[in-house]
């Protein structure tokens, strides 16, 4: 789902002292702290049949790539039945299989063969609101005392202003039981208009979060959880290893309906905005998920939970792990990283801020102020324009633009995070933006265009080939365009290219793997004070050396001084591990031998990853 309007901002950056704050090295085997998790979107990534769509065995054929790419989970967007209005997350049956991706054999098949390849897969489940087609909803919507009456949120609405004689109705305007009547407030839908829509069968308005076609769920009501962790009980089950939670804070509101502050803005379709402070992270939403975490946990094989959550700060984003005896969530998205733009609070994602204090600020962070809790960073996925884009600018090269993605793919997998990739991020694949209204399929596009153009462009079918629709499809008429520069921008190709991307983030994961420091280490920041350049190290465990990482964030050529030594590091050489870079490509200083201080001078865009001798 679109991320949460919380316009809160955090501060510039920390000082120099708490930048330098060291984190010990851990050796906690569990999974999913060390975790790469690939998000595949099914309709994007592998059409076996033909129709165009992307099924489940598409998926179970790519396993082998998965594999090789050093992916530990696959995070599956919604696959259950649904009438396709938002794509899968409006949602009509939460214990099947959509047939246009397969059937529940078809997803066993790929649960078993993922295990195979030593990948686990992760389900996304949408707890907020099903679908209006959804049988609980059309029980619902029937009448006002069947037995799921109160299953959604229902209302009859205010007394509409008093207007003039022969005056027609205004928007959202309708005639119930008590005369002419409105929304019982301002509360507006995340995805345009007012989240209050109409039904004549019951003579009242039901509460919508996003579309219209999304009924929000009842979660006062003790019936509706219970079956809702009935479908986490069947998948579980199944034998998935967890959940990423679609849009959680959103599971309660106000039992009030009193109206929010407005954030002074207009939506796409022109209604004005509230601040969503009423209807997300309300008390109860920290309560029904110490409940599911205690329903996950019940399980064995270190079953878990990430929350998609959007913060204002790091520390928000520590109140959604819960507590030592009330867990919540294993990993919320950490979205600061790779969504804040400074200065603009978390609503302003289209270019985020890449530089060197931005990055060191929001790592530190992480590491020091989530009480030990693993962070799980995020550059991209299904909601917002690919990370290609966002962190580069259109006057870049190619080059320049890869240059960067290999930066963000080492932050992604050298830090102490669990990571999160988005299908294609891999080999570069950049968001492909509608360019006419007739060509859009999101309906936020199609009913905001052109101020908003819809979620189209990071979705478009992944790249395999440089043959007829990328490899993607048989069917020369996919469910949207494949990108223009998939001739270039490919699995095949790039795999010919020792220096590509594909390559680097698959030099990079196994690194992450293997090695003591990146999979166990602690972190130390360097050079606290350069805003040019990011600089860390991560400490080694007993009998293991140190890696040093520093990334040259600009276009310039950078020289960069690290005192290691001011760290507790010795260094008598540095050996480069991965890419293209080896040492002899950079000026050091005498860095073979004592004293222990390091000079060092980075190309433009270069990610210099040595291990410490």
């Amino acid at each position: 789902m679109r991320k949460l309007l919380l316009t809160l901002a955090t501060a510039l950056a920390l000082s120099a002292s708490a930048s330098a704050q060291k984190t010990t090295p851990a050796t906690d085997p569990t999974w999913w702290r060390h975790a790469v998790v690939y998000e595949i979107y099914p309709r994007s990534f592998g059409d076996t049949n033909g129709d165009g769509i992307g099924d489940l065995n598409g998926i179970t054929a790519h396993l082998p790539y998965l594999e090789k790419l050093g992916i530990d989970a696959i995070w599956l967007a919604p696959m259950y039945p649904s009438p396709q209005v938002d794509f899968g997350y409006d949602i009509s049956n939460y214990t099947a299989i959509d047939p246009q991706y397969g059937t529940l054999a078809n997803f066993d098949h790929l649960l078993a063969a993922a295990k195979q390849h030593h990948i686990r897969i992760v389900l996304d489940m949408v707890m907020n609101h099903t679908s209006d087609k959804h049988p609980w909803f059309t029980e619902s919507s029937s009448s006002r005392t069947n037995p799921k009456s109160d299953w959604y949120i229902w209302n009859d609405g205010i007394p509409a202003p008093k207007r003039a004689a022969n005056t027609p109705p205004g928007p959202n305007e309708h005639h119930g039981p008590h005369g002419w009547v409105v929304p019982p407030n301002n509360w507006s839908s995340l995805f345009q208009g007012s989240a209050w829509e109409w039904v004549e069968s019951r003579q009242q308005f039901y509460y919508h979060f996003f579309y219209k076609q999304q009924p929000d769920l009842n979660y006062r009501n003790p019936a509706v959880e219970k079956a809702m962790f009935d479908a986490v009980r069947f998948w579980l089950d199944r034998g998935v290893s967890g959940f990423r939670l679609d849009a959680i804070t959103t599971l309660y509101e106000d039992p009030s309906l009193r109206n929010e502050p407005l954030t002074g803005h207009l939506d796409a379709s022109g209604f004005p905005e509230s601040n969503h402070t009423l209807t997300s992270g309300l008390p109860e939403v920290h309560t029904f998920l110490q409940r599911l975490h205690n329903l996950v946990a019940s399980y064995p094989g270190q079953r878990m939970l990430i929350g998609e959550i959007y913060t204002p700060d790091t520390t928000a984003l520590r109140s959604w792990y819960g507590t030592a005896d009330k867990p919540e969530l294993e990993l919320p998205m950490d979205t600061l990283l790779g969504f804040h733009k400074e200065g603009a609070g978390i609503t302003d994602s289209s270019n985020p801020t890449l530089t060197a204090a931005h990055f060191r600020k929001y790592i530190t962070e992480a590491e020091t102020e989530l009480d030990g809790h693993t962070p799980l960073f995020v550059f991209d996925n299904h909601d917002n324009p690919r990370s290609w884009d966002r962190f580069t600018t259109p006057t870049e090269t190619f080059e320049q633009k890869e240059a960067l993605a290999k930066i963000i793919a080492t932050v992604l997998y050298t830090t102490h995070a669990a990571s999160l990739i988005y299908y294609g991020a891999e080999i570069g694949m950049k968001t492909h933006t509608p360019t006419r209204r007739e060509d859009v399929r999101d309906p936020i596009g199609i009913t905001g265009w052109p101020k908003e153009k819809g979620r189209d462009g990071e979705r478009t079918p992944m790249q395999w080939t440089p043959g007829p629709q990328a490899g993607f499809s048989t069917n020369p008429h996919t469910w949207l365009p494949i990108g223009d520069d998939y001739k270039t921008v490919n699995v095949q190709t790039e795999s010919a290219v020792p220096n590509s991307l594909l390559h680097w983030t698959e030099s990079l994961t196994a690194l992450r793997r293997t090695n003591p420091a990146l999979h166990d280490g602690g972190i130390i920041m360097l050079d606290n004070t350069n805003p040019s350049v990011l600089s860390y190290v991560r400490t080694a465990p007993a009998n293991a050396h140190p890696i040093l990482i520093s990334l040259n964030m600009t276009s310039q050529p950078q020289t960069i001084h690290l005192d290691l030594a001011a760290a507790g590091i010795s260094v008598h050489g540095l050996k480069s591990l991965i890419g293209p870079q080896d040492l002899s490509t950079f000026t050091c200083k005498d860095c073979p031998q004592p004293p222990f201080t390091t000079d060092l001078t980075l190309p433009p865009f270069a990610s210099f990853i040595a291990e410490v001798q």
